[in-house]
């Protein structure tokens, strides 16, 4: 079967770019042929362009002002994707189509041919995103109908047309989207979600779906171990933090977590952490896979250093965001009956997470995972 996957696998982002591979890669050990369709639109692949992207300081004069400011933030930023497209050109280019579309309109125009088309995983649908109200993550570009205007096909080609491990990332949809999001969900055939909070959402505006794992969990340990992963941290006794929003709690977790077991702490992210004892500045996706297999103890706010940690059986603190995007977490420990994981700066470390538990229903939710994609990738 001919299958085509879209996500935000290019993004510069750890967790993006390993769901993004462990999709296409299971699907393809189950012997698909699968591309991820590459879609990069500005708004997702603009990040390290040199140059004005808030028309509020695009005027004379101030352009040069904020260019100014900007440079130091953005020659640092150079590193980092430097090391992301070598890890791109290993892992997630072989896996590309030929063809990178740059816009919604340019994709639909001239879509490349699947028999299946799965959209998913990661934050495809938060409304508070920019991709979250992008039709091609709705597969608007994959319908029959379209289609047959851009394709020569035969008469009797029905692509399916699925969503795997989609996530709102939020309990309700950004106002005035709800709407748009309505209508999309109708290209469906059938719909799969990574949080029970999506399930509620879809249940809220009339849709039914199905609560799966998200993909980096349908790739075993040993395999991520011996097709991904580095060899940092190896032989080491270490906390390892990974934290996207510059988060003072857990700055304070880590640090009394160090205190009481006596551990180092490891950092890797996009600058330095002066509280920590080793910073891995920059490093790709799979330093982070191997950070995260090589340490005690994770602690972080990120949903995919959680699923990591999980994968290789850490205990993990996962620290409340000051965003607002607790509701993956919540969604997530709930699931393994361990939400007291989810702590902030004033909460104790004193209980351990028993995987003999967490690991019975997490297998299941895996094999329930694997048997709902296939079969209706067959359907």
């Amino acid at each position: 079967m001919k299958i085509n996957t879209i996500t935000c696998h290019r993004v510069y982002n750890h967790g993006a770019a390993l769901q993004a591979w462990a999709l296409a890669t299971f699907l393809k050990m189950e012997g698909h042929e699968v591309n991820i369709i590459d879609y990069r639109p500005d708004y997702l692949c603009g990040h390290f362009e040199w140059g004005v992207n808030n028309p509020i300081f695009d005027k004379p004069i101030v352009r040069w002002l904020y260019l100014a400011a900007k440079y130091p933030g953005w020659k640092r930023s150079l590193s980092r994707k430097a090391v992301f497209d070598v890890f791109d050109k290993k892992f997630i280019a072989p896996l590309v189509t030929g063809r990178c579309y740059l816009a919604a309109e340019e994709l639909k125009q001239n879509p490349p041919i699947a028999d299946v088309y799965i959209a998913g995983s990661d934050q495809i649908w938060n409304t508070t995103f920019k991709n979250g109200t992008d039709p091609s993550f709705y597969l608007d570009f994959a319908t029959l109908k379209n289609l047959k205007l851009t394709k020569t096909i035969s008469n009797d080609f029905k692509p399916k047309l699925l969503s795997y491990a989609a996530s709102f990332a939020t309990e309700q949809l950004k106002e005035g989207t709800e709407d748009f999001v309505k209508l999309k969900l109708t290209n469906f055939d059938a719909v799969s979600v990574r949080e029970l909070s999506g399930m509620k959402l879809l249940e809220s505006i009339g849709y039914n779906g199905t609560l799966v794992c998200d993909p980096v969990f349908l790739i075993d340990a040993d395999i991520w171990v011996s097709l991904i992963a580095t060899r940092e941290g190896e032989g080491e006794s270490y906390i390892l933090v990974y934290d996207v929003e510059g988060s003072k709690d857990i700055q304070v977790v880590a640090q009394r977590l160090a205190k009481v077991k006596g551990l180092k702490i490891y950092y890797i992210g996009s600058r330095n952490k002066r509280y920590a004892d080793k910073n891995y500045v920059n490093y790709a996706p799979d330093s982070f896979v191997s950070l995260i297999k090589n340490s005690t103890y994770v602690v972080s706010n990120s949903f995919h250093a959680t699923a990591f940690s999980f994968i290789f059986q850490k205990q993990v603190y996962v620290v409340k965001r000051g965003d607002g995007l607790n509701t993956r977490m919540q969604d997530l420990l709930g699931r393994y009956d361990i939400v007291d994981r989810l702590v902030d700066a004033n909460s104790n470390f004193e209980t351990t997470i028993d995987y003999r538990k967490v690991n019975v229903i997490l297998q299941q939710e895996i094999v329930n995972s694997k048997a709902w994609l296939l079969s209706q990738i067959m359907k």
